[in-house]
């Protein structure tokens, strides 16, 4: 049996169960495209109601009201979860800064096409010191997600990159920041703080920053994706130990 400090099990990821983490991303997947499929249906019905009971213009009115309501951005999501693995900090940490963090798994799992822009590679510039016999560290990279809807007629595409940096707590390994942009504008923005765990495994503090602000079209899918989140880190190797997510002006 290898040293558990040796440079090779500091480089292994958690183990990932595949079967698990697919019954995860689809089943997410599903329950997300009822979810999308009912809210439609149910402004339709309510387009149809008003129509009836109003007659066609008044109708018409009512229907355009609701839609818009529906697309204002009226909320921001913040919150924090704790993660437990028994991987090392450095595996941690190079897996948070790939192209596929382990708390995108619902976007990289269902998206069409995942390319790599730039990096996940270590750092050219050697630690120095203590540090000069690290394994070698990553500093991030940039990635492009890309997504068909509508049996293919339309597209959309999830440019994030990913950041290794020193983290404030003095306990703490490193810090992965995670950025994604769609369209240049804000998606969603994480921070994930690693630490080395008593037993020699690893926690990690995720911070959900709140960056963007959401419609109300997305409050079912938020809840759709807390149903899942658990079960698609655990396929990761990944415990949920404590998850808080508020809603914010």
């Amino acid at each position: 049996m290898s040293d558990p400090s040796s440079p090779s099990d500091a480089r292994t990821p958690p183990p990932t169960d595949r079967d698990a983490l697919d019954d995860a991303v689809r089943g997410y997947r599903r329950a997300e495209r009822v979810v999308s499929w009912t809210l439609a249906l149910l402004v339709a019905g309510a387009f149809l109601a008003a129509v009836t009971a109003l007659s066609f213009w008044p109708g018409v009115a009512v229907g355009a009201v609701l839609v818009v309501a529906l697309r204002l951005p009226l909320y921001r999501r913040s919150g924090t979860t704790r993660l437990r693995t028994d991987a090392r900090p450095e595996a941690v940490v190079r897996q948070f800064a790939s192209e596929t963090p382990p708390v995108l798994a619902f976007q990289w799992g269902i998206a069409d096409d995942v390319r790599t822009a730039g990096g996940d590679t270590p750092d050219t510039a050697r630690p120095t010191g203590t540090d000069a016999a690290a394994p070698d560290r990553p500093t991030g990279t940039r990635a492009t997600y890309e997504f068909s809807y509508l049996f293919g007629l339309r597209s959309v595409a999830l440019d994030f990159e990913t950041a290794v940096r020193a983290a404030g707590d003095r306990d703490a390994v490193a810090a992965v920041d995670i950025d994604g942009t769609v369209n240049d504008r804000p998606w969603g923005s994480y921070a994930a703080t690693v630490r080395e765990a008593a037993d020699g495994g690893s926690v990690v503090d995720v911070e959900l920053r709140p960056t963007r602000r959401f419609d109300l079209r997305r409050l079912p899918q938020a809840r759709v994706a807390e149903r899942y989140y658990a079960d698609a880190l655990a396929a990761q190797g990944y415990e949920v130990v404590e998850r808080t997510v508020s809603l914010t002006r």
